[in-house]
């Protein structure tokens, strides 16, 4: 594991306080007119580096350097809204490859993801080869619940648990795993917008995710890192199906106070 440390160039810093004004950590103060570390345990989260008018601060240990904001990036919100009113659940994919590039750039979303404490938790597994297999196992282990879970619901009750009933077919199947599953969430969020971005139709399937956490063999075959547990889990291709209207949707329920 790579350490991590906060490095402060003194000839550089000109003590403007900004890196003390954003440290979450209260871990950075300004002596003699310059920025210094109060502790070497810090939640690593750049912010120091990111404000420093003179790149003076610089966080060690990591794989990738810190890019230049060059203007302001700004989404239209209308556009936005559009896109998340006429989001749909996809289960008819089209046998088409999505590109490695595409792929790289939906991991990529998921990985710049903000987490919780800076932990920097997520990690993913990517179905391609094994894909038939793993939903196989996971066939398995529906199959073997199924029969409690038609006594309790009749939606049950009406399920097919076919050869296809977690993926449908799609090329492409994303586990995202995290210590903490809401990081998990935030990740697989961020990378929908990316995965719709590039045409593709995104599925969460809550049934892998649940069967992979029920299953020592699936979380083995997937290689779930320790001490991690499966957050969501992201079936991807090119929709066969072109939906023509929104869904309906309640009145939003918000209290003002």
């Amino acid at each position: 594991m790579r350490q991590h440390h906060v490095i402060i160039d003194r000839d550089k810093c000109v003590g403007c306080s900004r890196c003390a004004s954003v440290c979450v950590a209260h871990n950075i103060v300004i002596k003699n007119k310059k920025a210094e570390t109060v502790l070497d345990d810090c939640l690593m989260c750049g912010q120091c580096s990111a404000v420093c008018p003179k790149k003076a601060i610089t966080v060690s240990g990591y794989h990738t350097d810190q890019k230049e904001k060059q203007g302001d990036i700004r989404l239209d919100p209308r556009e936005v809204l559009e896109v998340i009113r006429f989001r749909r659940s996809i289960r008819r994919f089209k046998q088409e490859p999505v590109p490695n590039e595409v792929i790289d750039q939906i991991l990529e979303a998921g990985t710049l993801t903000h987490t919780a404490k800076n932990m920097q938790d997520v990690s993913f597994t990517v179905l391609e080869k094994e894909k038939n297999r793993i939903e196989q196992m996971a066939v398995s282990v529906f199959k073997k619940i199924k029969p409690i879970a038609d006594l309790l619901s009749p939606m049950a009750r009406n399920m097919k648990i076919d050869d296809h009933f977690f993926f449908f077919n799609a090329p492409v199947v994303i586990v995202i795993t995290a210590k903490d599953k809401t990081n998990g969430i935030l990740a697989a969020q961020n990378m929908e917008y990316i995965a719709e971005a590039n045409g593709l139709g995104v599925l969460y399937s809550g049934f892998f995710t649940m069967a992979a956490n029920a299953s020592h063999k699936i979380r083995k075959a997937i290689k779930v890192p320790k001490g991690k547990r499966a957050a969501m889990t992201l079936v991807l291709g090119y929709p066969d199906i072109k939906f023509l209207r929104s869904p309906q949707r309640k009145k939003a329920e918000a209290t003002y106070m």
